[in-house]
């Protein structure tokens, strides 16, 4: 395999940051493994902005692995965040999930019907399973497991015991104000809370009547965490807590206390010393004054550790969103996205675009041109051109390369790959014409090219599932292609001589073009023999007039076999319909 990382330094963003990654490693715990890390927060569907915390960082230590390096790559679920909201889709619909909110999110129940024993186990459970369908490598840690075990439980007398110092570096942004930043797009809520860092952002950080206190005990009579600390003491780690939800109030020992946790601004550094921490991202929201990134580093310094390198990620927006929205009350997740596309073409997209550049996800027509973009990179990877990575790499660019290495293999192993990969927009075609009967898609995907048919639909998958399930799931009914089961008569009858040779030109030559390329070379070429040129004419050999032409005729096949001005591609779709079908409805 090439060795990336040599041959695109000035390119390709991930080994620019493994470059950096390393070094700093080598400084900071010389002969240890690499750590880089990301936060999750299960507090809903885990979405596709969040997934840029998760492959950013695995991109760079999938590269350090590369290089022979050890890395871990952590992710925290932030689990024993609290539940600050009812979701989209159940608020005013169950009330009594508000009941909830202040708990703990391992302290909610399951949503309705979930095999999983809390509300954070059902969130995360999808994002482990498509995380492993990309590949990603990783190290969880649950936050409750974590608390309640009392693994922090230095870090957070510490924490207290320094708790004015903390105070000091908070106060510094209290006051301040982030600039006004020009908005890229029109932004709902769910994507803002798909681009959100690790944890609650906007989670208060400590401040309250009797001092600051950088600790949170969940209530003990309501489990919620609507409690304000009244006094603490150093010596004793004697905390008295009342609670505002339920009137509560207890004196514990926080050198035995288990069950609270440090406010975010307090607990995001902690984790960072704690761990080692060499690599962490951040969303957006980080990137203002007194936002939870930028005070953890000098927070972080009370725990004797360092702020991470940590770029800033873009959003992640969807082609096609709206229409998702309206009927899951959110952005789309992964799972959603691996159902109509393959892990390499997902994996490619976050590779191949900078952490600080923003890209969309197509769940609309557009994914059928990625994926004509991505089969031309791929071809040209595998057609004598993985010469790219170092001098002479004919026409990939490096980073161009090096993104396709990324998404199509890790440094454990290649991903598991379509064996005959056809066109998905041919393959969608075919599931949208067929509509399920795998039989007469085999017969139509084994006509593209009689020479080698496929042996079984085996071979198209998964790409064919994919877009199938894309067909079924994200195209409106009123785009669906319905053959006609009569021909148009009445339409047939009021077509001019010329309307009718062109008919007869291509019913002539069916039988001797039955196949993908013989009958795109026919459909093209009838409207130019008709008008006096060879079928085998190039468009600079033509006129204008031929382009209207040949829309003139699609058009009139389009009506006649499905009765629309369009459909897909006409090659596919006759193949679809089968000669003799094609021939009763064009009137022969």
């Amino acid at each position: 395999m090439p060795n990336v990382a040599q041959s695109t330094e000035t390119t390709d963003w991930v080994s620019r940051f493994a470059d950096e990654v390393i070094e700093e490693s080598e400084r900071r715990a010389p002969g240890k493994p690499v750590v880089v890390a990301s936060g999750l927060s299960p507090s809903g569907p885990i979405h596709l902005g969040n997934l840029r915390e998760v492959m950013t960082p695995h991109l760079v230590a999938d590269e350090i692995r590369r290089r022979g390096h050890q890395v871990r790559h952590l992710i925290s679920w932030d689990d024993y965040d609290r539940y600050r909201k009812v979701p989209a889709g159940i608020e005013g619909v169950d009330d009594s999930w508000a009941e909830h909110i202040g708990k703990p999110l391992t302290s909610v129940p399951a949503p309705a019907g979930s095999s999983y024993p809390n509300w954070a186990e059902h969130f995360k459970a999808a994002m482990v399973e498509s995380l492993a369908e990309l590949g990603v490598e990783f190290d969880g840690i649950s936050q409750t497991e974590q608390y309640t075990a009392g693994v922090y439980r230095e870090q957070i007398l510490h924490a207290m015991r320094h708790r004015a110092d903390i105070d000091a570096i908070l106060d510094q942004y209290r006051t301040k104000k982030a600039p006004a930043k020009k908005q890229q797009k029109p932004l709902d809520e769910a994507e803002v809370e798909a681009a959100e860092g690790s944890g609650a952002a906007s989670e208060d950080d400590g401040t309250g009547s009797a001092g600051y206190f950088p600790y949170k005990p969940y209530c003990g009579n309501c489990a919620k965490d609507l409690t304000t600390v009244t006094s603490y003491d150093d010596d004793s780690t004697e905390l008295t807590y009342t609670c505002t939800a339920c009137a509560f109030s207890e004196t514990v020992r926080l050198n035995e206390f288990n069950r609270g946790k440090l406010v975010w601004k307090v607990d995001w550094p902690m984790r960072w010393a704690y761990e080692g921490v060499i690599f962490e991202p951040s969303g957006v929201d980080h990137s203002s004054p007194g936002s939870s990134f930028q005070v953890g580093g000098q927070i972080v310094g009370i725990f004797g550790g360092k702020q991470p390198i940590g770029p800033m990620y873009a959003f992640v927006g969807i082609s096609g969103m709206a229409k998702m929205s309206s009927s899951r009350g959110g952005v789309p997740t992964p799972a959603d996205a691996l159902k109509i596309m393959e892990p390499q073409i997902l994996r490619w997209l976050y590779a191949r675009r900078r952490p600080n550049q923003s890209f969309k996800i197509a769940f609309d027509q557009e994914i059928q041109r990625l994926y004509d973009e991505w089969d031309k990179l791929d071809a040209k990877v595998a057609g004598g051109t993985s010469q790219a990575f170092g001098p002479g790499g004919g026409s990939v660019l490096p980073a161009d390369a090096a993104a396709h290495s990324r998404a199509a293999r890790t440094a454990a192993a290649e991903l598991p790959r379509t064996p005959r990969p056809l066109p998905y927009r041919t393959l969608a075609s075919v599931a949208d014409i067929t509509a399920g009967h795998q039989d007469q898609a085999l017969r139509i995907l084994s006509d593209l090219d009689p020479g080698n048919p496929l042996g079984s639909l085996d071979e198209a998958r998964p790409r064919f599932d994919k877009a199938e399930a894309w067909i079924n799931t994200h195209v409106p009914a009123d785009q669906r292609t319905i053959v006609r089961e009569e021909p148009d008569s009445d339409l047939l009858k009021s077509l001019d001589e010329a309307s009718r040779q062109s008919l007869r030109l291509l019913l002539d030559g069916l039988a001797a073009h039955w196949s993908l390329d013989g009958l795109t070379h026919l459909v093209y070429g009838v409207p130019k023999v008709q008008a006096g040129f060879s079928a085998d004419a190039t468009p600079k050999e033509l006129p204008p007039e031929i382009k209207t032409a040949q829309r003139t005729f699609f058009a009139l096949l389009y009506h006649l076999l499905v009765g629309r001005d369009t459909g897909p591609r006409l090659p596919t779709l006759l193949l679809a319909v089968g000669q003799d079908r094609v021939r009763t409805l064009l009137g022969e």
